[in-house]
């Protein structure tokens, strides 16, 4: 057969996929949901959540499905949808968005994080994430053929080391990708962290693209976009989406919001990746994003109620916790229980307890591991009833 090559083999390497015999490997994510499948384990590994959204956000979709909307929609969204999340960005943070030139709809944040850095990176060109980081910028980032150049969040408090940012930002820097709030660790930025990032994005002309899809899963404080500072609204590109905050993570609505030139540059990327989706979706989120404040207050209450037992929990089996600020996850170092090979104790967590959970390994290129052995992500967006049944669970390993 004739040899398969080309920039699908450093995408892989670029997302840790690549084994020392050059074969492809799957996911962890695909791994450990199919070991909780195989064992019957409890998985609180990926991250998705098993009780429904707001109904009025579900109705809607059923709705749009019903009265025929399943054709293609816009190029850049349905203008209902762009309108909401124009609104939701005055709304929220008092910024200033054009619905019909500064919103792109996407499937999902990850193709708006795909076709910004595919539209605007290449080689020779360097992208600044915090490490931990999702594993798609790794793999996107080697795909647009420029070099990832991380900043390493240490545990267990995850804060940002403002040298270790200032070394790695040059006039090679092409993107400073932040993820506020942090997956996997669940930490936030500061309002200093924030200011130094526009200092040096401004400092050294590079572009700003945060990934907000956390933005509304706060537990202490709004969140403030990077955006808002002054001077940083021109070179940000901001991500966000609605299937975090809606439970529905399966419709895969995203959305950017970026000054015209930059949204006109990344849809001539995106309209060749998905060219668009989600059409009855589309009604339905912007339902979503209009719901009053009170009730994204009670998503975020909810979740932060689904924490605390989660994170007591671990804390009693002699896990060390990170009690996150945000988000859907928290980090636990499984070292005082005599865990050396992170990887090696997550697979067998299944078999061995019952319980899926994923390495943070998973999160780190695998020359960097070291800083994270022993660390675990747990996921709590779960059901009440699941969270103490994986705490039970979790106690046979004492």
């Amino acid at each position: 057969m004739t040899s398969i090559d080309g920039p699908w083999r450093r995408t892989a390497q670029g997302a840790g996929l690549l084994g020392d015999d050059g074969a492809v490997q799957a996911t962890v994510f695909a791994t450990m949901s199919a070991l909780a499948t195989s064992t019957g384990a409890l998985n609180l590994g990926q991250g998705f959540p098993d009780e429904p959204g707001p109904r009025e956000v579900l109705d809607a979709a059923a709705a749009a499905i019903l009265a025929g909307d399943n054709q293609y929609p816009p190029g850049r969204g349905t203008a209902p949808l762009r309108t909401a999340i124009a609104d939701h960005q005055a709304h929220w943070y008092g910024l200033d968005v054009d619905p019909d030139t500064e919103v792109l709809v996407t499937v999902g944040a990850t193709e708006a994080l795909a076709a910004t850095i595919l539209a605007l990176c290449g080689p020779g060109d360097e992208v600044v994430v915090l490490e931990p980081a999702y594993d798609a910028y790794g793999a996107l980032v080697a795909l647009a053929g420029a070099t990832l150049v991380p900043v390493p969040l240490r545990a267990p408090t995850f804060a940002l080391d403002h040298d270790a940012l200032r070394a790695a930002v040059t006039d090679r820097t092409r993107i400073l990708l932040v993820n506020d709030p942090h997956n996997p660790t669940g930490a936030r930025l500061t309002p200093r962290d924030r200011e130094l990032v526009v200092d040096l994005a401004t400092r050294h002309d590079a572009l700003i693209v945060t990934d907000e899809v956390y933005e509304h899963l706060v537990f202490d404080g709004p969140h403030v976009p990077i955006a808002t500072l002054p001077g940083a609204a021109e070179r940000t590109v901001t991500i966000s989406s609605g299937g975090k905050t809606f439970s529905t993570t399966g419709w895969k609505i995203g959305w950017l919001t970026a000054p015209a030139p930059l949204v006109t540059a990344i849809q001539s990327v995106k309209q060749f990746l998905s060219y668009v989706g989600g059409a009855p979706f589309q009604p339905a989120t912007a339902i979503g994003l209009a719901l009053p404040d009170a009730r994204f207050a009670e998503i975020a209450g909810t979740l932060a109620r689904k924490r605390d037992p989660l994170c007591d929990g671990l804390d009693r089996v002699g896990f060390v916790v990170s009690r996150p600020a945000a988000g859907y996850f928290a980090i636990a170092d499984a070292r005082p229980l005599g865990v050396t090979d992170t990887e090696a104790f997550c697979r067998e967590l299944p078999e061995r307890v019952g319980v899926a959970a994923i390495p943070v390994t998973a999160f780190v290129a695998p020359e960097r591991h070291a800083m994270v052995v022993g660390l675990v992500r747990f996921a709590f967006c779960k059901r009440d009833e699941v969270l103490h049944e994986a705490v039970e669970r979790l106690a046979l390993l004492t």
